[in-house]
């Protein structure tokens, strides 16, 4: 970082270059920088497989394509239709983990009209483009005036060729004009996004359970998205939950209103019929990227832990929860103090069972945690106050692509030791977190 990185020529692939070996997986050069690259090849002007297709594009594009998401690299990172509201309906089969179905999607204007993406939609039409993978689409159609909008007119779709890392491009047919897409789905047995539990696998070994990660190209599993972190829209949806179990998502819960008739009706044509379920409503008013949409179905209860807060987590767990995250309230006022209004409504915690593989997920409304947290004397609450930061850095204003994930979380620790200082009262905490800090980053290194 002491040095400037070389120019960058485009149309051309670079690698990163290898210095001593203790800088190699740094991409760092024997002069220190680790931007540093060397020179492949000429870019070819055509490439066989998705992920050659993205790199490509990446690289020789003049707008901001991200080359993880096969919707940006179709549409050279323009989304002529971009996605704004989307109204999800999921019916979770814990028999075959199995998830059917519905995304109904609000599109706009991505701010550039036509362009190679529209040309092959024909005259009169635009192309949606979204991510998938392992998805199996049963339908698409045209709906009239939004996603809450009636179902007009069929709309044609094709899906594109497979890659095992970035999926499949699902790209839907529409009239120039239309505002409203319709997608019936259902998930795989390769869903990476989502993990079914059996009840043994649980705290308590009675019943089935199932939480999501979407972070960070995960989503696209779960349902079809624009599965790239600069593409941010709100969302509603109905999780059907077989009884007596309870379903919660990075949203408030709402009660079911009338609004939300539609939806339900989309999400129980795909339950089998005589199934016993229950409808729980959510609803994000902040735009998030596609992968802060989670999911998580299980016997859960919850516990309030101050007057924006509950911990959700099975009857186990419950009480230890309640104590452990007691400071939760006292790290959301540490934010506003240093960072501006808490926006999200509602900060709750899911304390899920132990096959959970991070230390916490900043889902917006509601932190995902692992129970490994639950030390008994509120010593590792300082992940909390990092999940916290995320509301502002990560959630609030974040990263445009996985290429630059490192703004999301190192604005976030910044972020975390001074609510941390600010919460303890304590300014010397933060310097001493920091002194830990740059002792890490020099072992890592």
């Amino acid at each position: 970082a002491r040095s400037r990185p070389q120019e960058v020529t485009p149309g051309l692939v670079y690698q990163r270059s290898a210095g001593p070996p203790g800088l190699r997986a740094y991409g760092a050069s024997s002069s220190a920088c680790p931007l540093a690259y060397k020179r492949l090849r000429p870019a070819r002007s055509r490439m066989s497989t998705p992920r050659a297709c993205a790199q490509e594009a990446a690289g020789a594009s003049s707008n901001v394509v991200d080359p993880s998401s096969l919707a940006s690299v179709a549409t050279q990172g323009r989304f002529p239709l971009r996605v704004a509201h989307a109204e999800y309906a999921l019916a979770p089969d814990f028999a075959t983990g199995i998830i059917q179905g519905y995304a109904a999607l609000t599109v706009v204007d991505g701010g550039d009209e036509g362009g190679a993406a529209d040309d092959a939609a024909g005259a009169g039409f635009q192309s949606l483009h979204l991510d998938t993978r392992g998805l199996r689409v049963r339908g698409a159609h045209v709906l009239s005036g939004g996603a809450s909008g009636d179902a007009t007119a069929a709309a044609e779709f094709t899906l594109g060729e497979a890659d095992a890392a970035l999926g499949a491009l699902l790209t839907v047919r529409v009239p120039r004009g239309a505002r409203g897409v319709g997608v019936r789905f259902e998930t795989s047995a390769g869903c990476t996004a989502v993990q079914f539990l059996a009840p043994e696998q649980t705290a308590g070994g009675e019943h089935p359970y199932l939480f999501s990660q979407c972070q960070a190209i995960h989503a696209r599993s779960l349902l079809p998205c624009q599965d790239a972190p600069s593409v941010k829209s709100t969302y509603a949806a109905v999780v059907l939950a077989p009884e007596p179990l309870t379903a919660v998502m990075s949203a408030v819960s709402v009660e079911e209103p009338r609004d939300y008739r539609v939806m339900v009706a989309r999400a129980r044509q795909r339950v089998p019929s005589g199934a016993d379920t229950r409808g729980f409503a959510f609803e994000q008013k902040v735009p998030i990227p596609s992968y802060l949409i989670a999911v998580a179905v299980g016997n859960l209860v919850a516990r309030e832990i101050g007057p924006r807060s509950k911990v959700w987590s099975e009857p186990e767990m419950v009480e230890a929860g309640e104590y452990e995250f007691q400071e939760t309230e006292d790290y959301l006022a540490a934010g506003e103090a240093i960072a501006g209004p808490y926006v999200w409504g509602r900060y709750d915690l899911l304390l899920l069972p132990p096959s959970f593989p991070y230390g916490g997920m900043e889902n917006p409304s509601l932190t995902f945690v692992t129970p490994t947290l639950l030390a008994g004397d509120r010593s590792l609450s300082n992940v909390i106050a990092h999940e916290v930061a995320h509301s502002w850095t990560g959630n609030l204003v974040g990263c445009r692509s996985w290429e630059h994930f490192w703004l999301n979380e190192g604005f976030t620790v910044f972020l975390e030791r001074k609510i941390l200082a600010r919460a303890k009262g304590d300014q010397g905490l933060f310097d001493f977190k920091a002194i830990g800090g740059d002792a890490d980053l020099e072992n890592c290194v």
